[in-house]
């Protein structure tokens, strides 16, 4: 009998359902978005309902469009977006506030008064990241501040928090399951990297009670059953882990060394630390995945902006109307004829870690073409991943050979060729770049014992296209020293 791998991937604008062979090949698919709020500036919010409606049909979809029977489903995969914050009624399992997003900003002054009290190093040290609103604490610390009464609910133990793993286990087995795996936990930066367990100073100084926290579990192994009423059939949740673990999971990253890049919305690079958790004092530090008993780690940080850059232009400038126009305006001019663009229009991540900083192109002239800010949007993706990988490879001591990369603008040949050049070293696009499935297809078959290891991971991905360097050494210093005085000009805005 087939076995198949069902795969919830789910992620910052929309959500996918797919369904993988018991080979890994990805069989079909369905996608759809959700609404997105903004209600402030630096805010940004989402429906916990619309998100777990919306993930839902979209695997039920995957799965008619299959038109397997439920039955063959062997497991469930579920990968996420990761610091997004949900609170809900333990008795009702309705929120009691919009989902928060992993960009939106309404943190700052709670980490801010954190950081002036003198706490970075202590967080930095047991979670491996800096103070900083991308992560889930200062958002719950925001939600239990200004909804009525959450604070002592949930000191009563009348709420629960999860990140949106922990959200999408908690409907999917009806309440029976409150849970979240090792890498989603690791983002929250109340979860103690090291030793493994939600850290009681921490929670202290975020105030933040224990009782409303998700058992933390491997991403590797049976985290409960789906309820009947969504598939026909329990089918067991194997697998687990935030998208960009994931993705490097779907990358078969398993070398200490080897490195990965996301370029969704944002763009995340991974390397692969392995046994090792390098110390960095710029946030770098995560846990990769949890497997046989034991954690892995990984070096990287969320670039705040990517592909959103290219949607700006497109959707706000309107300078193209597709987002892959952008590849063609970009290869139609020789160079970016002197313009930087810093797309920091949510401020700066690692490894600048700096809120108010803006968006600016720079190098503006009577004579610059929509073409140029096409092609200095692109370049703005491979600077920024070159910024944080060089910062990976001295605090992890480890020089990066190659980058795999995925996501949809992975799909774009000039900043995948530029990216090469920028970076000086092989840039490797997989046959599936949609890989954050794909890595909850490996950990999820993993589970339930599909796959044997890693090695035969190994063997099922497949390299599309390698992009080698072809830049000279002296462009590419002189492009990469102007963009370092580009985001120095950026910084501190507001």
């Amino acid at each position: 009998m087939a076995k198949y791998i069902l795969v919830m991937d789910q992620g910052t604008t929309g959500s996918r359902g797919v369904i993988y062979d018991e080979k890994g090949k990805k069989l079909v698919y369905d996608y759809e978005e959700y609404e997105q709020f903004f209600p402030h500036s630096g805010w940004w919010e989402q429906s916990g309902n619309a998100v777990w409606d919306v993930t839902l049909r979209t695997a039920q979809n995957a799965v008619k469009k299959a038109g397997i029977d439920p039955k063959d489903i062997a497991c469930l995969g579920i990968t996420n977006q990761r610091e997004t914050t949900t609170i809900w009624d333990k008795a009702t399992g309705e929120p009691i506030y919009n989902t928060i997003v992993w960009g939106c900003r309404r943190g700052v002054d709670i980490c801010n008064d954190l950081i002036e009290k003198g706490y970075n190093d202590t967080v930095n040290k047991k979670t491996g990241l800096v103070i900083d609103p991308t992560y889930s604490a200062s958002k719950i610390r925001w939600i239990l501040d200004n909804v009525a009464h959450a604070q002592e609910r949930a000191e009563a133990g009348e709420l629960l928090f999860g990140n949106i793993d922990s959200w999408l286990i908690y409907k999917l087995t009806k309440g029976k399951v409150h849970a979240e795996d090792y890498s989603n936990a690791a983002r929250t930066m109340l979860f103690n990297a090291h030793e493994l367990v939600w850290d009681d100073e921490l929670l202290e100084i975020f105030n933040v009670p224990k009782c409303i926290l998700p058992e933390v579990k491997p991403s590797v192994g049976i985290f409960g059953y789906t309820d009947p009423e969504f598939f026909g059939v329990e089918i067991p949740i194997a697998g687990v882990a935030g998208d960009q673990s994931a993705a490097l999971f779907g990358q078969a990253c398993f070398d200490v060394g080897s490195a990965k890049n996301t370029y969704g919305t944002s763009a995340v690079p991974l390397m692969y630390t392995g046994d090792v958790a390098p110390e960095t004092e710029k946030g770098l530090l995560t846990v990769a995945w949890g497997k046989d008993g034991k954690v892995k780690y990984s070096m990287g940080a969320s670039i705040l902006i990517a592909g959103q850059v290219i949607q700006w232009l497109r959707d706000k400038v309107n300078i193209f109307e597709n987002a892959a126009d952008s590849e063609a305006m970009a290869e139609s001019i020789p160079d970016n004829g002197g313009l930087f663009f810093v797309p920091a229009f949510t401020g700066l991540g690692a490894p600048h870690w700096n809120p108010g900083a803006r968006g600016m192109m720079i190098g503006i002239t009577a004579g610059t073409t929509k073409e140029q800010m096409a092609r200095a949007a692109l370049e703005s993706m491979a600077y920024q991943t070159r910024d944080l990988l060089e910062e990976m490879e001295k605090n992890a001591g480890i020089k990066l050979k190659e980058l795999k990369v995925d996501g949809g603008a992975a799909q774009n040949d000039f900043l995948m060729q530029f990216q090469a050049d920028i970076l000086n070293c092989d840039v490797v696009r997989p046959k599936d770049t949609e890989t954050t499935a794909l890595g909850a297809c490996y950990l999820a078959g993993l589970g339930v014992g599909i796959f044997k290891d890693e090695e035969e991971l190994k063997g099922l991905w497949e390299a599309e296209k390698v992009f080698h360097p072809q830049m000279d050494a002296e462009t590419r210093e002189k492009l990469y020293a102007q963009w370092c005085k580009a985001v120095e000009k950026s910084k501190d805005w507001l």
